[in-house]
């Protein structure tokens, strides 16, 4: 009886101990996989942060985290103490690097429906269809990687034809409103958990009485704006939903001669 009892602490300590083992092994996994990686310390969203917190509110849902050199997002923050007394322009997401430019002013915050424009940049809307707008789900605040498709008229040896190109011409401009075609608010379903509703039907509501078109205003310097009204008016503009942490690769202009290579 004695030995069984010997037997049957030794086995719970063995338990406890490879217990222990294990969880150290799993929580050192993430130090063990960057230990040759050149990684810097930046804040990283925890818990979703709804737009119009505080710096000092968000303190607690975000973590400072080890993220790989390449994979570090523009105007990531590294010290809370420097946003002051700014407020989220957007809401934040799990998963994503805390960005300066998505923190402004309190007096400059102008709701989920559109965002300050930075300073020195002026505003264009395009009035775009819905599978240009990443099926209608850009938002302001969001950035964007824009596309644009022209075709021009070449004469070759066999008289006229047509030559189109596409490039991938902006990256990460940023959506300072996105509104249907009858000037309301693009937003996504927003549930209110004081009274457990939905603001669904009202965003609906409107997309059913716009033509199915978007209107997506963006924030760009006079001459990339100039291109992008060019585009508009003459070819055709896509957006494709580009956040901060994008990579950024493009080859140059696609055309029919490299389309297949």
């Amino acid at each position: 009886m004695k030995t069984r009892l010997l037997g049957g602490i030794a086995a719970l300590v063995v338990a406890i101990i490879g217990t222990v083992l294990l969880v150290s092994y799993v929580q050192n996994a993430d130090k063990r996989a960057l230990a040759n990686t050149e990684t810097e310390d930046v804040y990283i969203v925890q818990k979703s942060i709804p737009a119009g917190s505080s710096a000092d509110a968000i303190a607690g849902s975000v973590a400072r985290k080890a993220v790989p050199q390449l994979a570090l997002a523009d105007n990531n923050v590294t010290d809370l103490g420097s946003l002051g007394s700014k407020v989220t322009a957007v809401a934040l997401m799990p998963g994503e690097q805390l960005l300066s430019t998505r923190m402004v002013e309190q007096n400059a915050f102008l709701g989920p429906s559109r965002v300050q424009v930075p300073a020195g940049l002026q505003e264009i809307t395009l009035k775009l269809p819905i599978e240009r707008v990443v099926g209608g789900k850009l938002m302001a605040g969001d950035t964007v990687g824009v596309f644009i498709s022209l075709e021009e008229a070449a004469t070759g040896a066999d008289g006229q034809a047509k030559s189109s190109k596409t490039q991938l011409s902006f990256h990460k401009v940023l959506v300072t409103a996105a509104q249907f075609s009858d000037g309301a608010a693009a937003q996504a379903d927003i549930s209110d958990s004081k009274s457990g509703t939905s603001q669904a039907s009202s965003t609906s509501s409107s997309k059913a009485q716009s033509d199915g078109t978007y209107l997506i205003t963006v924030a760009r310097n006079s001459a990339d704006a100039e291109r992008i009204v060019f585009a508009a008016e003459f070819g055709k503009v896509y957006l494709s939903k580009e956040p901060g942490d994008a990579v950024e690769t493009s080859a140059g202009f696609v055309d029919t001669a490299r389309l297949f290579r």
